[in-house]
């Protein structure tokens, strides 16, 4: 097994998905992903970032196994990250992750508009 897949293997467990869900959600074929983990072949740059995009870390991450300094991050706000990442480690609140996975982005929209009233309404705002 080479070095990139196993960063990736331990970027993929971190998210609690299988090669076979990266693949579904990247349109990378299983058959690559059985050749990268063979050592037989090196997905091109195109796939890396796919999956790169898809768990929001850098191709360096990938390849590496490390972030430099001033590397990519998924929130651009610390506190934000840190209340993310307690809500994943958080099993019962993890589901709120994996409820969105699939959602349509007009779904989405609608949550966050509907959690934005009710923080509107906890601080005494009205419409």
């Amino acid at each position: 097994m080479n070095e990139s897949y196993k960063n990736y293997a331990i970027i993929r467990d971190k998210f609690g998905f299988t090669d076979y869900k990266v693949c579904k959600k990247t349109g990378i074929t299983t058959a690559t992903m059985s050749n990268w983990k063979a050592d037989k072949y090196t997905p091109k740059s195109d796939k890396l970032q796919k999956i790169a995009d898809l768990f929001g870390v850098s191709l360096e991450l990938l390849a590496t196994g490390e972030e430099r300094e001033g590397g990519e991050t998924y929130y651009l706000n610390e506190e934000t990250a840190r209340t993310a990442q307690r809500i994943f480690e958080n099993k019962e609140l993890r589901l709120l992750f994996h409820a969105a996975e699939d959602a349509e982005p007009e779904d989405l929209e609608a949550v966050h508009a509907m959690l934005l009233a009710l923080k509107r309404k906890e601080r005494g705002e009205t419409d």
